[in-house]
């Protein structure tokens, strides 16, 4: 039996390609964002595919459904944000999406968003949206997992919610871990990007994409200089450690493993470990297939994109393609 599900703030679709390669059949996907939605319509092309602000959205857009997933617009719970909580636009979004599990009433529904809505100075929101979730009348857990404990080669961690229709009388079972990253066992950048580590094109000016001219599919990185916030830290793991989380942004991503580890210079400076004659520096961004690959997208995913930058948003804020079909296989059992 094939299970139909529809996917909010899809983004690049981490989500749902997960899904889709647990046996799950993706016939609606919601995204916003102009810029990402060419790459949903390149990858999903049995989707149905609608552009427009989910507040817009109303049942009767959507197909029926056997379960709905989605990731929520995070920032304003993000910790280094401003943790605002549901006092911002984004955040009411979860709200529009509790309503829409209301009004669908599918089998189970899963959410996922950042560990920064847990903190202290959200509570309060956190907690109205626990009510509100209760109200809702699914039998629902939640868990804060680490992405590098089911064998994504980044740490990164994500708060999991999942919920099923009372009429299916199931409590949701989070997977064993595969991995335990506070133990060693991961996986390092080495398996998951060593053969990446030549060809890589630096973008063009004003990071434009060089499209076709990369010989390896995406494999450019984005140019311009380093944020005295991005040189407060160590940058750089090395071949043998799994990547700093990837982030919503180029200007953050993490330096290619070629490079010596940053040099602490005074609290909260960094700088880069080069001889002052190198002509050509180790320190480059990865690049966007990189970051793909550490996010577990397939190698023949494309990434639309006239601009490098909006390639590293659009991944950075995606769900790993692995741990996400990790959960729906086991969401499948319990259907």
């Amino acid at each position: 039996m094939t299970f139909k599900i529809a996917s909010f703030f899809a983004g690049a679709g981490g989500l749902d390609l997960g899904f889709e390669q647990a046996g799950f059949d993706i016939v609606y996907s919601n995204e916003f964002d102009k810029k990402i939605t060419p790459t949903l319509k390149k990858n999903f092309i049995h989707s149905q595919i609608d552009d427009r602000d989910i507040n817009k959205v109303s049942k009767q857009d959507i197909p029926i459904v056997d379960g709905i997933i989605g990731g929520p617009p995070c920032q304003s719970w993000s910790i280094a944000g401003k943790g605002r909580g549901l006092n911002d636009s984004r955040g009411q979004s979860f709200l529009k999406y509790i309503q829409l599990i209301k009004e669908l009433k599918p089998k189970f529904f899963l959410a996922e968003n950042v560990k920064g809505m847990l903190n202290s100075r959200n509570r309060e929101s956190f907690e109205f949206l626990m009510s509100e979730l209760k109200s809702v009348g699914y039998n629902f857990t939640y868990k804060l997992m680490n992405v590098a404990d089911y064998g994504v080669p980044q740490t990164r961690e994500r708060v999991i919610f999942v919920g099923f229709s009372k009429d299916i009388n199931q409590n949701f079972l989070f997977p064993e871990p595969t991995h335990d990253y506070q133990s060693g066992n991961f996986i390092p950048l080495k398996n998951a990007i060593w053969d990446l580590k030549d060809n890589a094109l630096p973008a063009k000016e004003k990071n434009l994409s060089n499209g076709d001219m990369c010989k390896v599919l995406n494999h450019e990185y984005m140019i311009g200089s380093f944020s005295t916030i991005f040189m407060s830290r160590n940058r750089v793991r090395s071949w043998d450690e799994p990547s700093f989380t990837i982030q919503a942004g180029g200007r953050h991503a993490p330096i290619h493993p070629q490079a010596p580890k940053m040099i602490k210079i005074a609290k909260d400076q960094y700088k880069f470990d080069e001889k002052p004659n190198t002509q050509n520096s180790v320190y480059r961004r990865l690049s966007v297939r990189e970051i793909a690959r550490i996010q577990t997208f397939p190698n023949n995913f494309e990434f639309i994109y006239n601009n490098v930058a909006d390639a590293y948003t659009m991944i950075g804020n995606a769900v790993p393609v692995k741990f996400a079909n990790i959960i729906a296989k086991k969401i499948i059992d319990v259907l």
